[in-house]
């Protein structure tokens, strides 16, 4: 994934123009128009690289940037100060601020680029290796009630299995019934994460809301209720939490939900794999070929979504799969025979499916394609 950077201004036209300045030379661009917006993205959204303008009403870019260095979450992330003032001592204040380098407006696109170019390849060099970040799943429902949830659960399932110590999570307020599935009915952990402002939504809030299922499953879990239903949460808030998440554990599966919205499209990007679940049903296949379309499934693309075929019509005729690939614009990474007998055994046990009975052809099938998603993903999970 691209390089992001942060671009703070409380100049509407100057965000504009260098946010356009930098997508066009590949880079992911986070605005932010105020000091104290500043802050709260740059802990949420960890950028690569902060451009940050000096003259702001609320807060000046050297207060905001003595803030980054006092604050370890953000102390190593580099800074160039972009302002209008061109005297030397106002670029001594802001190296005694702690920006790394210093930019006068209007400043030139490829001296620009350039001293991007050059900030971000001396951090990568002088830091030492990175963390190893968790890979993250998304699972998105072509529609309701094909299935997505319980996908998600087995494919961590099958990971728990296989050794690792996975993490579900449910973005699905107000109608997640993962937890029903495990057994953990009053589990609201993701309600009471994305109640909380985007700066508090850290590795240490999600882990604390993290519930145990008796296998060793643990889940940031959602509930039927209706209080959550009307929690309101953004897209910024859902970002943090998969990051979070991704230093939390090193695998994750998420239900992201039936169907695209603007929060869930921004955070399937976040997943390094995503999975579009549908039936062998006609509306289906062509709601499933409009979010592939959607999503973009470029060649590079195709390569990260992956469609997964639930058939739960035992005896008829599956279609031409070739046929439906053609349609959908992308591979069907695996066709899995729901058998409804062992799926409600294991609802009612309150255990995943592939733990329930392991052996099971279903069974089987899901931890195939538990096997086949993990092993595209580097061992780092480094994609961001």
């Amino acid at each position: 994934m691209p390089e992001r950077i942060l671009v703070v201004d409380d100049d509407v036209d100057s965000l504009k123009l260098i946010g356009l300045m930098l997508q066009r030379n590949g880079y992911e661009v986070v605005a932010a128009n105020s000091g104290v917006q500043a802050l709260g993205r740059a802990t949420s959204e960890t950028p690569d690289l902060i451009i940050l303008d000096v003259m702001m009403p609320d807060m000046d870019g050297y207060e905001v940037c003595r803030r980054l260095r006092a604050d370890t979450r953000t102390r190593a992330i580099p800074i160039i100060m972009f302002t209008a003032k061109t005297m030397i001592d106002d670029k001594v204040a802001g190296f005694e601020a702690g920006a790394d380098d210093y930019l006068t407006k209007p400043t030139h696109p490829a001296e620009l680029a350039q001293r991007v170019r050059s900030i971000l390849s001396r951090n990568a060099a002088q830091r030492p290796a990175a963390a190893v970040r968790g890979k993250l799943f998304g699972i998105i429902g072509a529609k309701g009630g094909v299935g997505a949830t319980t996908l998600t659960l087995n494919l961590a399932a099958a990971r728990l299995l296989h050794g690792e110590n996975p993490v579900v999570a449910d973005f699905r307020l107000g109608s997640g019934t993962m937890g029903l599935s495990l057994g953990l009915n009053r589990a609201q952990g993701m309600a009471n994460v994305l109640s909380k402002p985007i700066d508090q939504i850290t590795p240490r809030l999600i882990e604390s809301e993290l519930v145990a299922h008796n296998s060793g499953l643990r889940g940031l879990l959602s509930t039927v209720r209706i209080a959550e239903s009307a929690i309101e949460w953004s897209r910024d808030a859902g970002l943090a939490v998969l990051k979070g998440l991704r230093s939390v554990s090193r695998i994750s599966y998420v239900d992201l939900g039936a169907g695209l919205n603007p929060i869930n499209y921004a955070l399937q990007r976040e997943c390094d794999q995503v999975v579009i679940v549908i039936d062998p049903v006609y509306i289906t296949l062509m709601t499933a070929r409009e979010i592939v379309q959607e999503l973009g499934a470029s060649l590079g693309e195709q390569q990260r979504l992956h469609a997964v075929v639930i058939n739960r019509a035992a005896g008829s005729a599956p279609p031409v799969w070739r046929d439906v690939e053609t349609a959908l614009g992308v591979e069907i990474r695996s066709v899995i025979s729901l058998a409804s007998d062992l799926f409600t055994q294991a609802l009612q046990a309150n255990v995943p499916a592939v733990m329930f009975q392991p052996t099971a052809i279903a069974s089987s099938q899901i931890a195939k394609l538990s096997d086949d998603l993990a092993l595209r993903v580097p061992a780092t999970g480094a994609l961001g």
